[in-house]
């Protein structure tokens, strides 16, 4: 087998079909956001970043920082190993003490990203858990989804927030047979809520075990930013909480938060816990004062929310199509992964706006988009300079100007 020939065909279709990646270089200077610099070969422009998840601006937030240098210069850059040797220190066991508190349970565990603890926790429940029956939604992200698959345990996946359907599959499955149904919060492509209250009863109900995604949700909803479970006031029969440092939080890292039984046995069987090096401890203690600092930071979630919505309004008026619901992710829809390209090409190009175009396998064939996301340090003139350029190019483009999809959040 000519194995070069092999991957080149791969690329090659994967190209054709408008699929391939292509990488920005941001880089994005302290006291500068939302302005960043491109670096395309020798030349570096300035451009407006409308797609980060970094949602409150933490990860350039001075407190956060300085607490991290501070570690960093008493403790070094790494960890010194796995979690089991050597590699537990005092800013890990703080921080996750912490996330406990925020998610009202038990105990939480810090893994190196949140892909790595939704497979790791899926792929041990389903490997461990006899016959285990798994519900998953079939917007579900890729880590939940390739932990299900990975465990090989039978999966139900039911249509996208329709509590009907999943109850039907519920109601066919055998009473006997342990359940799991696996959840996001938030649906980080469409910014989409889940009718988490229903899927709740629903597994009182059927005696299920609850598995939720709050990636997109903690730090921005809920009496101080715990997120939607904890807004619904639906935290505490919630099983298992799966949570992440990178977004809201500005750091890096994952982590689950649950009973104490179910993390100590995640801690002690899960081979993508057990086997890894543990993040570096200024990682954790920069984590935790940016927890700290987001719990009291409610004018940073009404400016978010407020940004949002003037988005939306002038998008309204506009035409320009997109999923309207009440979240921070505003999914304009473009549904052709050429035209979406181009549209993003364009904006950078002629309007410096950033705004990465967003297609399969993210999102399913047919329903491109770009993902635009809003922080407390867009501005209005900010946001002005973004909606008059999308204007401008679904005019050059001779793009559809419709009515926007409305979503109601459950």
């Amino acid at each position: 087998m000519n194995y070069n020939s092999f991957f080149k065909k791969e690329l090659q279709k994967f190209k054709d079909q408008g699929l391939y990646r292509n990488f920005k270089e941001i880089d994005r200077p302290i006291n500068k956001f939302p302005k960043a610099e491109e670096t395309n070969g020798e030349d570096i422009r300035d451009v407006e970043v409308w797609c980060t998840n970094d949602y409150l601006n933490m990860s350039q937030h001075p407190e956060v920082i300085n607490e991290t240098v501070k570690t960093l210069l008493e403790i070094g850059t790494g960890s010194g190993g796995t979690r089991n040797i050597s590699g537990t220190s005092s800013y890990h066991t703080a921080l996750e003490s912490r996330l406990a508190e925020v998610h009202n349970k038990e105990a939480a565990l810090v893994f190196s990203s949140a892909y790595t603890a939704n497979q790791s926790t899926l792929w041990l429940l389903g490997k461990k858990i006899k016959d285990l029956q798994v519900y998953s939604d079939e917007l579900n992200h890729a880590s939940l989804i390739q932990g299900i698959k990975n465990s090989n345990a039978t999966c139900h996946i039911f249509e996208h927030n329709n509590v009907e359907h999943l109850e039907t599959l519920l109601k066919n499955t055998d009473p006997k047979l342990p359940k799991l149904i696996v959840f996001e919060s938030l649906y980080s492509m469409e910014g989409i809520r889940s009718p988490i209250k229903k899927i709740v009863e629903l597994a009182k109900k059927y005696n299920t075990l609850t598995y939720l995604d709050e990636v997109h949700s903690v730090g921005l909803y809920g009496s101080e930013g715990k997120g939607i479970a904890v807004e619904m006031n639906v935290d505490k029969d919630i099983d298992i909480i799966n949570g992440t440092l990178a977004k809201a939080y500005g750091q890096m890292g994952g982590y689950i938060a649950s009973n104490n039984n179910i993390i100590d046995y995640i801690r002690s069987f899960a081979p993508g816990f057990i086997f890894t090096t543990s993040i570096c401890p200024s990682i954790a203690a920069g984590a935790l004062k940016s927890i700290n600092i987001v719990s009291m930071a409610e004018q940073l979630r009404i400016q978010v929310k407020n940004n949002a919505s003037i988005i939306r309004q002038s998008l309204d008026s506009l035409a320009i199509p997109y999923i309207d619901t009440d979240s921070h992710i505003i999914a304009v829809m473009i549904n052709d992964p050429f035209l979406c390209k181009e549209v993003s090409k364009e904006l950078i190009d002629q309007h410096g706006i950033y705004a990465q175009p967003i297609f399969f396998p993210t999102v399913p064939k047919g329903l491109e988009r770009l993902r635009i996301t809003v922080t407390p340090k867009h501005r209005k003139e900010h946001i002005e300079n973004m909606t008059n350029a999308l204007d401008k190019v679904w005019t050059k483009l001779s793009l559809p100007r419709k009515n926007t999809k409305k979503i109601l959040n459950q």
